[in-house]
């Protein structure tokens, strides 16, 4: 009698054992579990073994890690109706596994897809200069707008990038000539600039020259020592003013004595 009991009772065990064994469900580290019990949702399933009841049990796992996506290239026209084609990375995390399950049905492509909407709105909304010389506070306004929007589905958005900026050919040959228009100005403000130091420090030597006597006949000197040092056949010979004006002045008096 007894060995008949405990041959029925022996294949429920074995059953009920492999029953318990297929329950057990492993959730890693990086992961939650969210369960739901009866079709509702029930808790969150911690990192470790968990119990999940056949038929009455269902679960879902997470990854919370930081997921990176790539956002696709998008042509956006900028405030002053200039076409571009910009693409991006988006860093975010799941911080609430249970609102990124119940809240919206696939997380990762609504995310992705929000990415692409406000890059493309951002980017409208700012001029061509802006979005080459601004990037890093367009990235940022492009950021803080995704994370408000996703945050319901407890999603965090940790950091967006922009990644490239296309220009069509006729507009790179535009900036090309704005850039070298602007090298010409400098250009000539520094010429310009330096006209004037120049000015300035020739009327101090003048000055300086008209109240030392002997300081212009000594400067002609020099002059004449480095053009001698010169190779070639000319010979320059440079006549102070005060002579030029030595020799008016007597001219003048023979004119008067006539």
């Amino acid at each position: 009698m007894l060995a008949a009991i405990l041959s029925l009772l022996f294949p429920i065990i074995i059953v009920i054992v492999i029953v318990l064994l297929s329950s057990i469900k492993q959730i890693n580290e990086y992961e939650r579990g969210i369960m739901f019990r009866f079709g509702k949702y029930f808790k969150i399933m911690n990192p470790g073994w968990n119990l999940v009841l056949p038929i009455i049990d269902t679960y879902k796992k997470v990854d919370i890690r930081t997921k990176t996506v790539d956002v696709p290239e998008q042509e956006a026209i900028t405030k002053d109706n200039v076409s571009v084609r910009i693409n991006a990375v988006l860093y975010y995390k799941v911080f609430d596994a249970s609102k990124a399950v119940l809240a919206v049905e696939n997380f990762n492509y609504a995310v992705s897809q929000l990415a692409q909407t406000t890059m493309r709105n951002t980017v409208g909304s700012v001029s061509l200069d802006e979005l080459l010389s601004e990037r890093d506070k367009i990235s940022s306004t492009i950021c803080k707008i995704v994370d408000e929007a996703t945050d319901p589905w407890g999603i965090k958005v940790e950091n967006v990038e922009l990644k490239d900026i296309s220009l069509p050919e006729e507009m790179k040959r535009v900036i090309a000539r704005v850039a070298e228009a602007e090298r010409e100005k400098l250009a000539v403000i520094t010429k310009a600039h330096g006209e004037v130091e120049a000015s300035e420090n020739l009327r101090k030597a003048a000055e300086n020259m008209a109240t030392a006597p002997g300081a212009l006949h000594l400067r002609t000197l020099e002059t004449i020592n480095d053009l001698s040092s010169d190779q070639s056949n000319t010979v320059i010979f440079a006549l102070p003013i005060e002579v030029l004006k030595a020799i008016e002045g007597f001219a003048e008096k023979e004119r008067g004595k006539k």
